[in-house]
Parts: C-alpha cells; sequence; structure tokens
C-alpha cells in the first residue's frame, strides 16, 4: 500500500474489512492501519477497541483463517496499535479528514511491523494469553 492512498481506496478498504468481502491479499498490515485509523476516527478508542476485534474476528472467519490459540486475532496487538492510532490522532486537529489522517500513520512509526518489539518481548507478545486478552509491555511503556 502506497503512502499516497486515496481516500476512495481508504474507504473501499475499510468498507470491504467490515464486509468481509475483502481480498485476503489486501488485508495487509498497512490495511489493519487504515482501519484502525476509521474505528479510531468513528467511535474514539474505546469504541474501537469494543468495535474492531470483532471486525477482525469476523474478517478472518469469513476469509478462512480460523481465530486460535496461535493464529487469527490477537488482542494485545489489536489494542497497541489502536491505543498508539489515538495517541498520534490527538496530535492532529480534531476535524481532521480520514485520508490525512491514514497518511499521518502511515509515515510514522507504526508502519514498521516490529514496532511492538519496542515495548513487548517477544515470547511474551506472542503469548497465548496475549493473543486472548491485554498484555501489558514487559520492555517499555507505550506512550501516552
Amino acid at each position: 500500500m502506497k503512502h499516497g492512498i486515496s481516500a476512495v481506496d481508504a474507504a473501499a478498504l475499510v468498507h470491504g474489512l467490515r464486509g468481509a468481502t475483502l481480498p485476503r491479499a489486501q488485508w495487509t498490515h498497512a490495511a489493519h492501519l487504515v482501519a484502525g485509523v476509521w474505528h479510531v476516527q468513528q467511535g474514539g478508542l474505546a469504541g474501537a477497541e469494543r468495535e474492531m476485534p470483532a471486525v477482525i474476528r469476523r474478517y478472518n472467519e469469513c476469509s478462512g483463517v480460523p481465530n486460535t490459540t496461535t493464529s487469527g486475532y490477537h488482542e494485545t496487538l489489536t489494542l497497541a496499535y489502536l491505543r498508539e492510532i489515538a495517541r498520534q490522532l490527538s496530535t492532529l486537529p480534531p476535524s481532521v479528514e480520514f485520508v490525512t489522517a491514514v497518511r499521518a500513520v502511515l509515515t510514522s512509526d507504526l508502519l514498521d511491523s516490529n514496532w511492538p518489539h519496542r515495548f513487548w518481548s517477544r515470547s511474551r507478545l506472542w503469548s497465548l494469553e496475549a493473543r486472548q486478552v491485554w498484555v501489558d509491555p514487559d520492555l517499555a511503556p507505550l506512550l501516552r
């Protein structure tokens, strides 16, 4: 996904995810971030934390990815990214357009898929517990 994503492409991605019609090849790390921005902008952090897990689980089920102890949905990763997206969006004007917010996030440290390993050890982040429930970071606190 390019950093120069259009508003149409970003909206289509979110629509495809929420409708469970997004081609699996398009459900990339960057696509997760786009969806996170949309959910945070629509419902605030609390709303995003309530809604996005169900959206991801449903999408996984519809696209043939089982949500198990070793694959599919990961609670700690999802919430960590949502919390950092919300923190980053809080630095932008409240009326910022969706595509502008997406571009800001896609040019941040979050695009590096190793970002969580700044805060969690691999063993803690990839534990069964972290997949199922929020697990606090063990290397450094998340920025507030």
